[in-house]
């Protein structure tokens, strides 16, 4: 589907298709090219005549994000994130001296919220397509936001474990955040070095112009960037925590077990001497000699729990 926004003389017009469009000498117009078929596709190269390079760029997914140059106009190319599976969602435009050209495979949250907003403006002299361009950026670095504030909190229940769940459960989620968090990693920090490009060059007047609004979402991904990096830290404490805790654990079971066979060996071999079927053993002959044994047996086991526990062993 292609979408139209003309702005002339401070009034907005939407013509329908680009070659309506193109009848008329507008102030700027932004075309928004929503999950298109093959043949408006061909439009951008037919009508619009943008590079063959580009095109294929919007056609090819998924590209980093970048910037490129071209006579007339520029081209770029972000991700949005699906908060969904967390998988990345290109978005390309194409920004020339009066117009902007969004191009999208999917249904775009931001896209739709900028052209509600500018369709149901009633001054738009303080828009034009630079505006437009701020404005859906400004929505796909806002959206990562929750993402990253729902895993924080899932974090922290695992940390605080107030369910008394299975460390084994504990700690595949928490693998899970660390691979969520991989993603996140992934398509935040490309965004970030584009838009370190973008307000660190010369051939982009239109971003010079609005330095500070788009400054302001370039410190936005350096939170998101070290709120990353953050959570990845605290997600391989909580991981390295649990794994202690569990060999802490094991070594308590092990020591134990140990100390109940250390007992029992004087005992068995005790057992095991006069269990031997030999005629010649004086002590069988005894009357108190079984007697005799057991408070033998007691009497070791004792001495050894007392120097196990002196020890500190227990």
């Amino acid at each position: 589907m292609i979408q139209i926004i003309a702005i002339t003389n401070n009034q907005l017009h939407t013509p329908s298709t680009i070659d309506e469009l193109k009848q008329h000498d507008y102030d700027w117009y932004w075309i928004d090219f929503d999950q298109p078929t093959d043949d408006e596709i061909k439009q951008l190269d037919e009508k619009l005549h943008f590079h063959p390079l580009a095109i294929e760029d919007c056609i090819h997914e998924l590209q980093r994000p970048k910037l490129d140059y071209y006579d007339d106009f520029n081209f770029f190319t972000t991700h949005a994130i699906n908060p969904k599976d967390l998988s990345k969602q290109e978005h390309d435009f194409f920004l020339g001296e009066n117009f902007i050209v969004s191009y999208h495979n999917y249904e775009s949250s931001e896209i739709n919220q900028a052209w509600r907003r500018l369709s149901g403006v009633q001054d738009v002299s303080k828009w034009d397509h630079y505006r437009i361009f701020y404005e859906v950026l400004d929505k796909i670095v806002d959206n990562y936001f929750p993402i990253i504030y729902e895993i924080e909190d899932e974090l922290n229940s695992i940390e605080n474990n107030d369910d008394q769940e299975a460390m084994e459960i504990l700690l595949d989620n928490l693998f899970d955040i660390r691979h969520e968090l991989l993603k996140l990693r992934h398509t935040i920090n490309p965004v970030r070095d584009l838009f370190y490009r973008m307000l660190n060059s010369h051939r982009l007047k239109g971003i010079r112009d609005r330095r500070e609004y788009f400054t302001d979402i370039y410190d936005h991904l350096l939170k998101l960037s070290e709120m990353v990096a953050s959570n990845r830290e605290i997600a391989n404490d909580i991981r390295d925590n649990y794994l202690s805790l569990n060999s802490h654990q094991t070594n308590q079971v092990m020591k134990l077990l140990t100390i109940i066979t250390s007992i029992f060996v004087p005992l068995t071999f005790i057992v095991g001497i006069y269990g031997m079927n030999f005629e010649n053993m004086p002590e069988l002959s005894w009357q108190y000699g079984y007697f005799a044994v057991l408070i033998l047996m007691v009497v070791i086991t004792v001495l050894m729990v007392i120097y196990f526990k002196r020890k500190g062993w227990f």
